[in-house]
């Protein structure tokens, strides 16, 4: 027997207008349809219809996690600081973090993720390789004061996730078990109806080696990636690489320095000389944890603050101000080479590999210098991925042209190593009796950004269109008016709940037809039985919401078709 609800007696109030406040095509709709309410900045009630649905992508999740033999638990949502200031995330999250104290002065956080916690739940549950693997996880709600959130329930500060973790004493037990979260992910997001993509990816602040994103193709996405129209290669622009390719720079003449008064920018140097960008050396100046720091990349590209943080961290990096110049004669602010600073770390994009010619500042006001070639006239301390990655630029498996598209992350994997078994000392009696350190992954699923996700993908003019496995009921029977029609709408809504179909039943009086249909259309329930204007002959109408077919079935051959669906 599935539920039968009745709209007379639900709470939902749907709205006719978007909402003021809102940017992406989610947002306006979950609200509208009456799925959310906003209560502050960042925070959302979740109301009747869409608590269904929210549980039902958390079931999708549970079933699939359960089939790979991971273990549910529930952790506190409340956690000390000691762990994470072992760890350095206390440091490493900075604003992000919602840190409060007790009564005793104790500091507290609201978790925005649980590595460190698992980690000392292991330790204190697992003494011996034959405890392991062990796979754990929890559906939990977790926090993150963001400073901008916006786009409805797509980025906000409170948020439920599904967060998993395994535990392996071998290398290759860690890969086995990231391939299972793998191959469980890929089934959970085919059973929600998402289409998306696997892309490589960067750890970032959870630390770690192997990294692969999930993201959404949609419009309203945060996430940038790229994608090769020729192979299988997709990646998180963060995690795009360029080969380093040397060239012979033996024919280049010697460095020549060129009058170029006011010309501080890559822009007025290249009109000045009449040369592409693409010519000059771009030298960004930056601070890493306090020290001066030369980054290198071709004129005609931007360095990628982001993708610069990604490989420095955990260290801080911050744009260098004008008091940094003071009592620093090699740092000529707008006139910066290469080829004389002192003490200064120089770290360049692939692009600017050894034998490559430059225009590039000669560190004295209006003097630029040209024929400034890598690893003869200076040289390059590291070399890392650091620009915008544009669309055209190579792909790095087969060497055509990436598509950039936009998407939203709905799941990420890493595996960890050994970074939060390190730190805690979590190790187990190996075979040979001797203490073996643990390693570790880790996954995640934004459970309810997959909601908005699901919303920004399937959407249409008249509202949300729902997949069947987490829409908030099977079919939404309309009544449309009179007590006939009604009195048919809800004897047909009786039967399909007893023959295990979820319903949704308009049976609200006083309501004209018209709105009941915009509303059943906005709502978004896969199937639309209407008790129309044959209802006296037992007959309805059965429309798809996604497709718009509709055809006329009686009220035996509907519940048939609805319940073998």
């Amino acid at each position: 027997m599935a539920q039968v609800q009745r709209m007379s007696r639900l709470m939902v109030k749907t709205l006719r207008d978007d909402p003021a406040d809102a940017e992406t095509l989610s947002h306006k709709l979950l609200v509208r349809a009456g799925y959310v309410r906003r209560n502050s900045a960042g925070i959302w009630t979740w109301l009747p219809l869409g608590k269904k649905v929210l549980d039902n992508i958390s079931r999708v999740v549970r079933e699939e996690m359960d089939a790979i033999g991971a273990q549910e638990v529930l952790l506190p949502a409340l956690l000390p600081k000691e762990p994470y200031e072992a760890s350095a995330r206390w440091e490493e999250y900075g604003d992000l973090l919602f840190r409060l104290k007790d009564r005793k002065g104790g500091e507290y956080l609201l978790g925005p993720t649980h590595e460190e916690i698992f980690t000392l739940v292991v330790k204190d549950q697992v003494a011996s390789y034959k405890d392991l693997p062990v796979m754990l996880y929890q559906i939990q709600t977790k926090y993150r004061d963001e400073a901008r959130p916006r786009s409805g329930v797509l980025r906000g500060r409170e948020f439920q996730m599904k967060d998993s973790y395994s535990f392996d004493t071998t290398d290759e037990g860690l890969a086995e078990s990231y391939a299972l979260h793998r191959a469980a992910y890929q089934k959970i997001f085919a059973r929600l109806g998402l289409d998306y993509r696997i892309v490589s990816a960067v750890s970032g602040a959870m630390g770690g080696s192997a990294s692969e994103e999930f993201l959404a193709p949609a419009a309203a996405g945060e996430d940038t990636f790229v994608d090769c129209p020729s192979c299988d290669y997709a990646a998180n622009t963060e995690a795009v690489t360029f080969a380093l390719k040397p060239v012979d720079g033996s024919g280049v003449g010697p460095v020549e320095e060129l009058d170029t008064p006011d010309t501080p920018t890559i822009e007025t140097l290249a009109e000045h000389l009449g040369v592409p960008a693409s010519a000059t050396l771009k030298n960004l100046l930056v601070k890493v944890d306090g020290e001066i720091v030369a980054v290198g990349v071709p004129g005609n590209r931007e360095v990628d603050l982001g993708k610069l943080g990604e490989h420095l961290a955990p260290a801080v990096v911050e744009l260098v101000t004008a008091e940094d110049f003071e009592g620093r004669g090699d740092l000529v602010c707008g006139y910066v080479g290469p080829q004389g600073l002192e003490k200064v770390r120089y770290i360049a994009d692939p692009r600017v590999a050894p034998g490559t010619a430059w225009i590039t500042g000669a560190n004295k006001v209006n003097t630029h210098a040209k024929n400034v070639v890598a690893g003869r006239d200076f040289e390059v301390d590291d070399y890392l991925d650091v620009v915008v990655v544009e669309e055209g630029d190579p792909c790095p498996k087969c060497g055509t042209g990436l598509k950039l598209d936009r998407a939203i992350e709905i799941g990420h994997i890493f595996q960890l190593g050994r970074k939060y078994a390190d730190t805690f000392q979590l190790d187990v009696l190996g075979q040979q009796g001797k203490p073996v350190r643990v390693t570790m992954g880790s996954y995640g699923i934004g459970v309810s950004r997959a909601v908005a996700a699901l919303a920004e993908q399937s959407a249409d003019e008249q509202g949300l269109c729902w997949p069947k496995e987490i829409a908030p009921a099977d079919v939404h029977v309309v009544a449309a008016g009179k007590a006939l029609q009604t009195e048919l709408a809800l004897d047909v809504s009786e039967k399909l709940g007893a023959a295990g179909v979820r319903v949704l039943v308009d049976d609200r009086a006083g309501v004209s037809p018209g709105v009941k249909f915009t509303d059943a259309e906005l709502i978004g329930v896969p199937k639309i039985l209407v008790a129309g204007r044959r209802s006296a002959e037992g007959v309805l109408e059965l429309k798809d919401r996604r497709t718009g077919e509709r055809e006329e079935l009686t009220v035996d051959e509907a519940i048939a078709r609805l319940a073998a669906e």
